[in-house]
């Protein structure tokens, strides 16, 4: 079986592709010519350089694979970058979509548990929540009624190894770098990423065609899981929650940096009201159909941050 990986040099593609290579996987990558070189540096990987957007290089990518894993996202909280991102995410997605149907193969779009709606009164998200953002999805499942066998995965806040970027390991090395100290009173689905790596595949082995499936966690306030955090790479644990108003003005005087300079910044006035949200989400679909597990978030931060320590982050 040949499979191609697009997003492969970013947090669960290039854990995707590693978990496909030790069980033997012929791998193909879409990757972009500026791309960081360094996920995919000795991996026996064949990589056609393109993007998900152009078509060309993405017809020779999809051509003679039995599976494609589309993981490739740009990932922003914030108010720029907008167009960008809906470029890359949703026109992006459609292109693959269409082209894994043209191609025959099976498909799992790796999208994320934000395009999910939250539950009142603290209950657990599902698959059927109310959505938000379903864009990207809706593009999938539209080629699904077209034909295409395709299967959606929606992730949680993954941690783990092979975070090159870093993306969502920022996290934890903020708090390792002391910045810590305040931690916002919302809540998070903490996951794996070597575990949801696994999900994606269960998925694209036994999951049914059109369907949803959360690979969340466990689920922490922000201040418990720093404190997770901070044992785990010796720093100061949070001391001081963050309550509305001080997220109102911390993200306040973050779009006006944003305004001053141009570029956006992880502390905006988008990101601090995301988190004082309480996103708490239920995997029992993908436990129950594909089993699913994801192991504490103490084990997937302690792998994070010595993967960290190993290539120079910390």
């Amino acid at each position: 079986m040949k499979v191609l990986v697009t997003g492969a040099t970013g947090l669960v593609g290039n854990n995707v592709v590693r978990l496909l290579l030790e069980r033997g996987t012929d791998v193909r990558v879409l990757a972009r010519e500026n791309c960081d070189p360094r996920p995919l540096e000795r991996l026996p990987v064949e990589i056609i350089r393109g993007d998900v957007r152009e078509l060309p290089a993405l017809t020779k990518a999809v051509a003679g694979t039995d599976l494609v894993i589309h993981s490739a996202a740009q990932v922003h909280i914030g108010w720029t970058g907008l167009a960008t991102a809906h470029a890359v995410n949703v026109d992006g997605t459609t292109a693959v979509a269409k082209a894994a149907r043209s191609a025959g193969c099976r498909m799992v779009h790796v999208s994320s548990v934000d395009a999910l709606g939250l539950s009142s009164r603290g209950m657990a998200s599902d698959e059927n929540t109310p959505p938000t953002k379903r864009a990207a999805e809706q593009s999938v499942l539209d080629e699904v009624s077209a034909g295409l066998t395709a299967m959606i995965v929606n992730p949680g806040y993954m941690i783990g190894p092979w975070d090159w970027k870093p993306s969502s390991g920022r996290m934890l090395l903020q708090v390792a770098r002391g910045w810590g100290l305040c931690a916002p009173l919302g809540s998070n689905s903490y996951c794996d990423v070597r575990d949801v790596a696994a999900g994606i595949l269960a998925a694209a082995e036994r999951g049914v065609a059109g369907q949803r499936y959360i690979l969340a966690g466990e689920t922490l306030s922000y201040f418990k899981a720093w404190r997770i955090f901070a044992k785990v790479t010796g720093a100061t644990p949070p001391v001081i929650p963050i309550g509305p108003m001080a997220r109102f003005a911390i993200g306040r005087v973050g779009d006006l940096v944003t305004r001053l300079t141009g570029k956006e910044s992880d502390v905006n006035s988008a990101a601090l009201a995301m988190s004082g949200q309480a996103r708490n989400f239920s995997s029992a679909r993908a436990a129950a159909e594909l089993g699913y597990r994801s192991r504490p978030l103490a084990e997937s931060a302690e792998a994070a941050w010595n993967w960290f320590r190993e290539h120079g982050y910390a």
